[in-house]
């Protein structure tokens, strides 16, 4: 008797060939509709870390000018933030240490660009986006501190 039961059980134990199938499957089709949600997300995301990123070095920008005086010229650039120039006429306004910590690079991995005095404003604080390049369009358009 308990052989009979013993192999019951063991005949049912287990999964078939098609459920294991039906449970890849959906599987998959949870992981496509999650890789297309991300994936949009992330192209988004960029642009917006961007304007946040030259938001926060106008920000750092004005507080340099507020203390010496002036904006860095277009040669100092945004390093200025960080270290001082060499060539300031008061060397002593300047924070110990600095006025950002470092310099972020923008999502893509290049550095942000600095005009003073600007096109746009008083200072042109801007990525090249994604193309890495001059103008451009949608994902590789320009992101600057005019267009937030």
């Amino acid at each position: 008797m308990n052989n009979s039961i013993e192999n019951a059980t063991s005949e049912e134990a287990g999964f078939t060939l098609v459920e294991l199938m039906v449970v890849v499957f959906i599987m998959g089709l949870l992981a496509t509709v999650v890789l297309v949600n991300v994936m949009g997300n992330v192209d988004t995301s960029r642009v917006k870390k961007a304007s946040v990123d030259i938001a926060t070095l106008e920000s750092s920008l004005d507080r340099y000018r507020l203390q010496l005086i002036d904006y860095p010229t277009t040669e100092q650039g945004l390093e200025a933030l960080v270290t001082a120039p060499e060539d300031l006429s008061r060397p002593e306004l300047y924070p110990a240490g600095g006025f950002i910590k470092r310099l972020p690079l923008d999502p893509w991995g290049n550095d942000y660009q600095y005009v003073y005095p600007g096109e746009h404003g008083v200072v042109d604080i801007y990525s090249f986006g994604a193309d890495g390049q001059l103008g451009g369009e949608e994902l590789d358009a320009d992101i600057g501190n005019w267009t937030n």
